[in-house]
């Protein structure tokens, strides 16, 4: 297994994952569904080496995006020195090996190497098994949130309240 940036080629996979998960979220009935995203989001993501992907023999098994700056989600905190992350899809053929506590942990160690102190992700909507999840990798559930201004946000963030998760890294 390893993590690496995400290459041009890797679009239609990426966007492939991105449709089975938003497939899967109606298929469970979550509470908010995913759109279409903007190929030029992720084009300047992978330009930018904000786009990830996890490989396990030779297969990308689960893809995400981190920035540095989230201020339309986190308003006023997006002052802290944060590592955000956002939007991850699993392949299908490797759901339940609980890659969300690998992207944790390898994030953590990311957040330390670019000298920031927190982790950050949300998911928008009142989805109790996704709050569980990401409590039980290590987050912080900070609450649910009325966003301010949903400018230039995917379309799903004028649906719901945003819940808010974090970890405060220790200093060493």
């Amino acid at each position: 297994m390893k993590i690496e940036n995400c290459v041009i080629a890797d679009i239609a996979e990426i966007f492939r994952l991105y449709n089975l998960a938003t497939e899967h979220q109606k298929k469970i009935n979550a509470p908010v569904i995913w759109p279409q995203f903007e190929r030029q989001l992720v084009e300047t993501e992978i330009v930018e080496n904000r786009q990830w992907k996890l490989i396990i023999e030779g297969q990308i098994a689960c893809v995400w995006a981190t920035t540095f700056s989230d201020e339309n989600i986190w308003e006023e905190r997006n002052a802290d020195a944060a590592v955000y992350i956002h939007r991850i899809a699993t392949n299908p053929v490797f759901r339940g090996q609980n890659f969300v506590r690998i992207i944790t942990e390898w994030a953590k160690d990311y957040a330390k190497s670019t000298g920031k102190d927190f982790v950050r992700l949300d998911t928008i909507g009142n989805n109790t098994k996704l709050i569980e999840h990401y409590s039980k990798a290590g987050f912080t559930f900070l609450g649910m949130f009325d966003l301010k201004n949903t400018d230039g946000l995917p379309p799903h963030y004028q649906t719901g309240p945003a819940c808010l998760f974090e970890i405060k890294l220790l200093k060493s």
